[in-house]
């Protein structure tokens, strides 16, 4: 774990672009923490996902678990590939493993516009959106996980799971970074979203709420339907500070929550625990384009801010949110004046130019002197 100035952070690059965005996002993370820390990062590459499976017969080996578990925190670019499957038919998925095998309950997607790259919504409203969707990771429909049947080639069953352990965990996680985000001037509010109105399991899930919201009160708590929260999302979503769903649930909005921003390559993502987190992009390996240097690593540069100010808080180290906070302004700056721009924006920019404009604009952000 971390000594006093040095993390180990397990590094799985995974399958397609998966190794393209890390490679930068590895550089940008090492030039922000040396402009405002005296901390190291101690990056150690683990083989994992669908190519190891073709390789090893595994898709996340032994060794790679341990060492992932030992780390201080674990970066992903992305995994699995569609063309290699389990023999049962589903695609590999050692970051969902991860979740399972390490208690990471809170999946953290934030939805947060990044000035000079406008989402698809016309009301100027949107180009400030800030809001964080937080997906229960580890039960729900995804409890399911290879544990469906199939009576008969006839009837399919999947069952969703609600435990009050895990769901008072993950409501006190939302009403905390709610409450850590008033201060940064938010509206302080939680909305859980599910179908209460129709499953015993949300109207459990529900109650688990309403008692852990009765333990928060600096806090606004409310509710919505997952359908109603869908049509908000798209209609009005600055009204959204803090969102709290299922894990089904999460991984529908949190794609929509991309969409609003402009798409997965913008889109990061943490998946957070007691004791570990993950943190990767929200989009996959995408190897139709793998191996062509288009891909967008803006998404994967901001969970590894995510990360710093993860490791931040767990260990009492300031200057590591310091260094995340940098990560995030240096993109904000790289992109602020339209010189570079993404493909999926209507420009050219790939990889390495986006990589060059966010390491130059490290150097660029005004910063208190290194101490």
């Amino acid at each position: 774990m971390a000594t006093t100035n040095s993390f180990r952070i397990a590094v799985l690059a995974g399958d397609g672009i998966g190794p393209e965005v890390m490679e930068p996002t590895l550089a940008v993370l090492q030039k922000a923490v040396r402009r405002r820390s005296n901390l190291t990062l101690a990056f150690e590459t683990l083989p994992a996902g669908a190519r190891c499976y073709v390789e090893t017969g595994t898709a996340l080996p032994a060794p790679t678990m341990e060492a992932a578990r030992a780390a201080d925190a674990i970066l992903l670019g992305a995994m699995g590939d569609p063309a290699i499957r389990y023999p049962d038919g589903t695609e590999i998925a050692p970051q969902l493993d991860l979740r399972f095998d390490l208690g990471l309950y809170a999946g953290v997607r934030p939805v947060r516009a990044i000035p000079g790259l406008a989402g698809p919504l016309a009301d100027p409203r949107a180009q400030a959106l800030d809001f964080v969707l937080i997906r229960e990771s580890t039960e729900g429909l995804f409890a399911s996980r290879g544990k469906g049947t199939i009576e008969n080639d006839a009837v399919a069953r999947d069952t969703q799971v609600i435990t009050r352990d895990v769901s008072e965990r993950l409501f006190d996680f939302a009403f905390r970074l709610a409450r850590q985000r008033q201060a940064t001037g938010h509206a302080g509010l939680v909305t859980c979203v599910d179908k209460a109105n129709v499953f015993k399991s949300f109207a459990f899930f529900r109650r688990i709420f309403d008692e852990r919201a009765a333990r928060h009160k600096e806090i606004r708590a409310e509710h919505a339907y997952i359908d109603a929260t869908a049509l908000d999302m798209v209609r009005r979503p600055w009204r959204f500070d803090v969102v709290v769903t299922e894990n089904m649930f999460g991984d529908i909005l949190s794609d929509l929550g991309a969409g609003l921003i402009g798409g997965m390559g913008v889109a990061p993502s943490g998946d957070i625990g007691d004791r570990h987190a993950v943190f990767q992009p929200c989009h996959g390996s995408a190897p139709d384009i793998a191996g062509s240097g288009v891909a967008n690593p803006t998404a994967s540069f901001l969970s590894g801010a995510m990360m710093l100010e993860w490791l931040a808080e767990r260990h009492g180290m300031p200057e590591a949110a310091a260094a995340g906070r940098l990560v995030r302004d240096a993109v904000d700056r790289a992109f602020a004046a339209g010189g570079v721009r993404p493909r999926e924006f209507g420009g050219s920019a790939g990889t390495a130019e986006i990589a060059r404009a966010v390491l130059a604009a490290v150097d660029e952000v005004n910063a208190p002197a290194k101490k």
